[in-house]
């Protein structure tokens, strides 16, 4: 009798039981240089770059969060009629208003600075940001976008995750989920914090129920940027002994416990900060930076937020270079005026938060597109929702979810162009109306991946970032 041929498969479970001790060893060898397996990523890796659905034009996204709602008024969206009608009643002269947060409702206010149109595309910005405005023509504005929440911390949920729920993935972790990472050595999503955490805490930035590996990877302000980032044993080969003995450990608790989401995606998470030991401090490492490109983000203002949004679009720009996914970057906490949200005071809340990051913004999009790299980079730049065109009390805007701008520039954009208006006084939004899952979908699909189709099975069912909602805007892409 002939012998069967023989044909198996072993899971996941059985391959660490039978072949533990080789299969630490492997690990350890893709850790430190040895390419054996898929150039040393392991094929269960869940950062493992993967096929998006169609071509994409961006390959990473740099979202620039602007915390606490920029006036669209006093920014992109520039309205005449505020100007003819400062000081009147707004419901006399606007008509029927929305109910506001705080419900102290002052005047119709003009905007304290000057629109021009800028460039060659002739689109409408203000001295707000006039560094920002000397690279119009590689603007793509959105001025009808709109959130369903009047407060900031569902606002945040709902700009970040797509609901006004806490718990929900981020928009970065979607990302990384979908399209996996470039570079195996630094994480796929990372936060670069300026220092002010957001209404909404860090699930603003979470994996939610998407696995552990997602989440964002927050690099902060001070210095070192991550804890225990810098190897802390004397010798790189005590360094190693450690980190394999570890791998050990972690594979002998896995026979034990079996497939346990939690404990792979720690597993993994640690494996991950075993190589960004090896990669990150020189990311970071800024001196080899020249004197011009550090001048071109502000390094030399005699603002410290300024030099502190600096060292972030630039770091914004390195992590790019190094095929990161996801970036998103938080405001430099600046005190008194640590957001956008000008409930008084706007002049001095939106100049103080403009001139910390109007000259890095524009440095970085200059660098980019100087090195190549704004072809495939898109730089997103927006807050949960926008200010009203009525003054709160005498000298500050309230919230306003009914219309707001938003701005895009790089990878597959309609450059130096606006898309969707507001009403006359920039109130709410009444052409092309847009809300967060249409961004959304927009920002997958600019990455190669159907919003539609970017699904995961929890709860008895596939969700999705936009829900059951979303429409990719086909007009802005070019």
């Amino acid at each position: 009798m002939s012998a069967k041929p023989f044909h198996t498969t072993l899971s996941r479970r059985a391959l660490l039981k039978n072949f533990a001790g080789g299969f630490a060893s492997l690990a350890f060898s893709a850790l430190f240089g040895e390419n054996l397996l898929h150039g040393g990523t392991p094929r269960s890796n869940p950062l493992a770059p993967r096929a998006p659905h169609f071509k994409p034009r961006a390959r990473s996204i740099i979202f620039l969060y602007m915390d606490g709602g920029v006036s669209q008024v006093d920014s992109f969206d520039y309205k005449p009629l505020l100007e003819k009608h400062h000081g009147e009643d707004p419901r006399q002269a606007i008509g029927k208003l929305e109910k506001t947060q705080f419900a102290n409702i002052g005047k119709v206010m003009k905007s304290p600075w000057k629109f021009s149109q800028r460039g060659q595309s002739g689109l409408w910005v203000s001295d707000l940001f006039p560094q920002i405005a000397e690279e119009a023509d590689q603007l793509c504005v959105i001025k009808s976008m709109t959130s369903k929440f009047p407060e900031h911390t569902s606002a945040n949920y709902f700009l970040h995750t797509g609901t006004g729920l806490q718990g929900r993935p981020s928009m970065g972790a979607w990302a990384t989920y979908g399209l996996g990472s470039e570079n195996q050595d630094v994480p796929g999503f990372v936060l670069l914090n300026g220092g002010l955490i957001p209404s909404g805490g860090m699930d603003n930035f979470n994996n939610g129920f998407l696995p552990a590996t997602y989440q964002a990877s927050v690099f902060g302000s001070q210095d070192p940027p991550l804890a225990n980032i810098r190897a802390t044993e004397k010798s790189p080969q005590l360094q190693r002994l450690k980190t394999s003995l570890i791998r050990d450990l972690d594979e002998q608790t896995l026979q034990q416990a079996g497939h346990l989401d939690a404990l792979e995606s720690a597993i993994a998470n640690h494996e991950l900060a075993a190589r960004m030991q090896l990669t990150v401090p020189d990311l970071l490492n800024l001196d080899g930076e020249t004197k011009e490109t550090k001048k071109l983000y502000g390094f030399e203002s005699d603002f410290e937020f300024t030099r502190a949004y600096a060292k972030q679009c630039l770091t914004a720009r390195r992590l790019v270079e190094r095929g990161v996914r996801f970036i998103e970057l938080t405001c430099p906490k600046i005190g008194g005026y640590d957001r956008w949200d000008a409930h008084s005071n706007l002049t001095k809340n939106h100049g103080e938060n403009a001139r910390a990051v109007d000259q890095p913004i524009r440095g970085l999009l200059v660098d980019l597109k100087q090195r190549g790299l704004l072809e495939d980079t898109l730089v997103v730049f927006s807050g949960e929702f926008g200010r009203t065109p009525f003054a709160q009390g005498s000298d500050g805007r309230d919230h306003n979810e009914f219309g707001f701008s938003v701005w895009m520039a790089g990878a597959g954009v309609k450059s130096g162009t606006s898309f969707g208006e507001t009403d006359d006084w920039g109130y709410k939004a009444v052409v092309d109306k847009l809300e967060m899952h249409d961004l959304h979908a927009t920002l997958l699909h600019l990455l190669g991946l159907d919003h539609t189709r970017l699904t995961y099975r929890f709860s008895g069912r596939d969700i999705r970032l936009t829900d059951v909602y979303g429409e990719v805007v086909h007009q802005i892409i070019s």
